[in-house]
Protein backbone atom coordinates (compact mmCIF):
# COMPACT_ATOMS: atom_id res chain seq x y z
CA UNK A 1 0.00 0.00 0.00
CA UNK A 2 1.44 3.38 -1.00
CA UNK A 3 1.78 6.01 1.66
CA UNK A 4 -0.06 9.29 1.35
CA UNK A 5 1.96 12.04 -0.32
CA UNK A 6 3.53 14.64 1.93
CA UNK A 7 1.59 17.90 1.90
CA UNK A 8 3.37 21.06 3.03
CA UNK A 9 1.31 23.01 5.52
CA UNK A 10 2.44 26.64 5.85
CA UNK A 11 0.44 26.89 9.08
CA UNK A 12 2.74 24.40 10.79
CA UNK A 13 6.01 26.16 11.62
CA UNK A 14 9.34 24.41 11.46
CA UNK A 15 10.56 23.62 14.96
CA UNK A 16 12.18 26.74 16.32
CA UNK A 17 15.58 26.65 17.96
CA UNK A 18 17.30 29.38 19.93
CA UNK A 19 20.82 29.15 18.56
CA UNK A 20 24.13 30.69 19.50
CA UNK A 21 26.35 31.92 16.70
CA UNK A 22 29.68 33.63 16.26
CA UNK A 23 31.48 35.45 13.45
CA UNK A 24 34.59 34.08 11.86
CA UNK A 25 37.27 36.71 11.41
CA UNK A 26 37.88 38.25 8.01
CA UNK A 27 35.93 38.48 4.81
CA UNK A 28 35.28 35.52 2.56
CA UNK A 29 34.88 34.85 -1.14
CA UNK A 30 32.80 32.24 -2.92
CA UNK A 31 34.72 31.02 -5.96
CA UNK A 32 33.80 28.95 -8.99
CA UNK A 33 36.34 26.85 -10.89
CA UNK A 34 35.88 24.30 -13.68
CA UNK A 35 34.84 20.92 -12.32
CA UNK A 36 38.01 19.20 -13.56
CA UNK A 37 40.32 21.72 -11.83
CA UNK A 38 42.83 20.51 -9.31
CA UNK A 39 42.25 22.05 -5.90
CA UNK A 40 44.54 25.11 -5.97
CA UNK A 41 47.01 25.63 -3.15
CA UNK A 42 45.70 29.14 -2.45
CA UNK A 43 42.31 27.63 -1.62
CA UNK A 44 43.69 25.52 1.20
CA UNK A 45 45.15 28.35 3.28
CA UNK A 46 43.49 29.82 6.35
CA UNK A 47 41.38 28.58 9.23
CA UNK A 48 38.17 28.13 7.20
CA UNK A 49 37.95 26.55 3.76
CA UNK A 50 35.11 24.72 2.09
CA UNK A 51 35.40 22.75 -1.15
CA UNK A 52 32.49 21.28 -3.08
CA UNK A 53 32.89 19.47 -6.39
CA UNK A 54 29.96 18.56 -8.62
CA UNK A 55 29.78 17.55 -12.28
CA UNK A 56 29.23 21.25 -13.07
CA UNK A 57 31.85 23.03 -10.95
CA UNK A 58 34.37 23.18 -8.14
CA UNK A 59 33.26 25.71 -5.53
CA UNK A 60 35.69 27.14 -3.00
CA UNK A 61 34.89 29.29 0.02
CA UNK A 62 37.95 30.89 1.63
CA UNK A 63 39.35 34.21 2.87
CA UNK A 64 38.94 36.64 -0.01
CA UNK A 65 42.53 37.91 0.14
CA UNK A 66 43.76 34.50 -1.03
CA UNK A 67 41.77 34.50 -4.28
CA UNK A 68 43.67 35.36 -7.47
CA UNK A 69 41.98 38.15 -9.42
CA UNK A 70 41.51 35.95 -12.50
CA UNK A 71 39.33 33.46 -10.59
CA UNK A 72 35.57 33.92 -10.90
CA UNK A 73 34.35 34.83 -7.42
CA UNK A 74 32.09 36.97 -5.32
CA UNK A 75 33.68 38.75 -2.36
CA UNK A 76 32.65 40.54 0.83
CA UNK A 77 30.91 37.72 2.65
CA UNK A 78 30.93 37.42 6.45
CA UNK A 79 30.77 33.90 7.89
CA UNK A 80 28.48 33.14 10.84
CA UNK A 81 29.12 29.87 12.66
CA UNK A 82 26.24 28.16 14.43
CA UNK A 83 27.60 26.85 17.70
CA UNK A 84 27.12 23.08 17.47
CA UNK A 85 27.57 20.26 17.39
CA UNK A 86 24.10 19.25 16.31
CA UNK A 87 23.13 15.59 16.05
CA UNK A 88 21.96 14.48 12.61
CA UNK A 89 18.61 13.54 14.14
CA UNK A 90 17.91 17.13 15.20
CA UNK A 91 15.74 18.74 12.55
CA UNK A 92 15.06 22.36 11.71
CA UNK A 93 18.34 23.78 12.98
CA UNK A 94 19.50 25.47 9.79
CA UNK A 95 16.00 26.46 8.71
CA UNK A 96 15.31 28.17 12.05
CA UNK A 97 18.41 30.29 11.46
CA UNK A 98 17.97 31.15 7.78
CA UNK A 99 14.19 31.50 7.62
CA UNK A 100 14.14 34.87 9.43
CA UNK A 101 16.84 36.10 7.03
CA UNK A 102 14.88 34.89 4.03
CA UNK A 103 11.73 36.55 5.35
CA UNK A 104 13.65 39.86 5.34
CA UNK A 105 15.14 39.27 1.84
CA UNK A 106 18.69 38.87 3.19
CA UNK A 107 20.72 36.68 0.85
CA UNK A 108 22.72 33.84 2.35
CA UNK A 109 25.14 31.10 1.36
CA UNK A 110 24.91 28.07 3.67
CA UNK A 111 27.47 25.34 4.33
CA UNK A 112 27.35 22.37 6.63
CA UNK A 113 30.01 20.23 8.25
CA UNK A 114 29.75 17.08 10.33
CA UNK A 115 29.26 19.08 13.54
CA UNK A 116 27.61 22.34 12.58
CA UNK A 117 26.41 24.84 9.99
CA UNK A 118 27.87 28.06 8.63
CA UNK A 119 25.86 30.85 7.05
CA UNK A 120 27.53 33.55 4.98
CA UNK A 121 25.86 36.93 4.55
CA UNK A 122 27.08 39.90 2.56
CA UNK A 123 29.03 42.44 4.59
CA UNK A 124 26.58 45.14 3.47
CA UNK A 125 23.70 43.19 5.09
CA UNK A 126 25.51 42.09 8.25
CA UNK A 127 24.10 44.60 10.76
CA UNK A 128 20.56 44.01 9.54
CA UNK A 129 21.09 40.23 9.54
CA UNK A 130 22.33 40.21 13.14
CA UNK A 131 19.34 42.33 14.22
CA UNK A 132 16.94 39.96 12.47
CA UNK A 133 18.61 36.90 14.01
CA UNK A 134 18.52 38.39 17.50
CA UNK A 135 14.84 39.31 17.10
CA UNK A 136 14.24 35.67 16.11
CA UNK A 137 15.74 34.54 19.43
CA UNK A 138 19.30 33.71 18.36
CA UNK A 139 22.29 34.97 20.34
CA UNK A 140 25.60 36.22 19.02
CA UNK A 141 28.50 35.20 21.25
Amino acid sequence: MASAPYVYNAETPVSAHSLKFSRLSGLFAICQLPTNSDVPGWALQGPFVSLTRTVEELSVVCHQGQVPTEVQHESDWVCLKLEGPFPFSQTGVLSSFIEPLSDQAISIFALSTFDTDYVLVKKSSLDRAVDVLQQAGHTEI
